[in-house]
């Protein structure tokens, strides 16, 4: 079973990142085929400064690897270190109907949030599409934000399939119901274009002072309180087990819980929690060549992968004669 996701370069990574999405991939290579990509093509829609691009995207490699990724399990590679996306994105894109991406939501969503529209951010799902179909993935856990994208690529993939034949493997989403939307500081979706994360690898001042800034409601300290509305409880059960969740859900609904015991908490285990990946994260950073030579290794096994596909696409649309 191949599993393949990716992620953005795109600023400081948070708890959403973490426990939406690289949390489940780490754990995915001890049993399945893993591919997973930094996907610094993606970040152009919204980042436009060349060095910043860079940089970020040595930073997220860093972090997965100090994670816990290993190279060695699986595979691990920049986006636009493997050319033949680009072919295939633009072969996919003649079997793209303009209504299909018209319907998107992701991308009015952006342009109402102020990001300026333009052909990739509109193109994005057939790009997203290429990745998936490009190493024929079997699932890709996505968030419930992404679940429309899966589903275009989906419908391209079944599209190009009736016409040529049985190409690519149609890919099933995976949304974990737990934690596919990790709520942020103010409820909503954790995500850097609301300003209400808690970022990893922070110092802890400034950790501090993010969680502190979690949002909850006026109920006095001496009445119960319901753990399904809280923020806190929401954030704060990403690092608890089945007993460690019911415990606190007891304390919320015994009188007595002051919110600002459960925020401190929330802040130590945080910070204890990701204090040794910092460590190994440092290392990393400090080695820039080491980390170029472990994403070149990667794309050389990428390429091989994506060749086969490429070659059958070629040779059914007649680019190979």
């Amino acid at each position: 079973m191949r599993i393949l996701s990716g992620i953005q370069p795109s600023g400081s990574l948070h708890l959403g990142n973490f426990f939406g999405m690289m949390k489940k991939m780490i754990d995915y290579q001890e049993q399945e085929d893993l591919f997973c990509f930094i996907a610094n093509y993606h970040a152009m829609t919204s980042l436009s400064d060349g060095k910043a691009l860079a940089q970020g995207t040595l930073e997220a490699a860093a972090n997965f690897l100090a994670l816990g990724l290993d190279p060695e399990k699986s595979t691990f590679w920049v986006q636009s270190d493997v050319p033949e996306v680009q072919e295939l994105t633009w072969i996919l894109s003649n079997f793209t109907p303009m209504g299909l991406l018209e319907r998107c939501h992701s991308y009015k969503d952006k342009v109402a949030q102020g990001i300026k529209p333009n052909h990739g951010l509109f193109a994005y799902p057939v790009l997203m599409a290429a990745d998936i179909l490009l190493f024929q993935s079997d699932r890709v856990p996505v968030g419930k934000d992404q679940k429309q994208h899966l589903e275009v690529a989906r419908d391209i993939a079944i599209k190009y399939n009736n016409e040529y034949g049985d190409v690519f493997t149609v890919p099933e989403p995976e949304i974990d119901e737990d934690v596919a939307t990790v709520p942020g500081l103010d409820g909503r979706k954790m995500s850097k274009s609301y300003g209400n994360t808690i970022d990893l690898f922070l110092g802890e001042k400034a950790l501090r002072k993010q969680v502190m800034r979690i949002v909850t409601d006026p109920t006095p300290v001496e009445e119960p309180k319901d753990p399904d509305s809280c923020n806190i409880f929401q954030i704060y059960r990403l690092f608890l087990d089945r007993q460690g969740v019911e415990d606190l859900r007891q304390r919320y609904l015994t009188p007595g819980l002051r919110y600002g015991d459960v925020k401190q908490e929330l802040f130590e285990t945080t910070r204890d929690f990701f204090a040794p990946y910092t460590e190994k994260r440092n290392e990393l950073l400090a080695d820039p060549q080491g980390l170029r030579k472990i994403l070149e290794q990667g794309a050389e096994k990428a390429r091989h992968a994506a060749s086969k596909t490429l070659r059958k696409v070629r040779k059914k649309g007649g680019l190979s004669y």
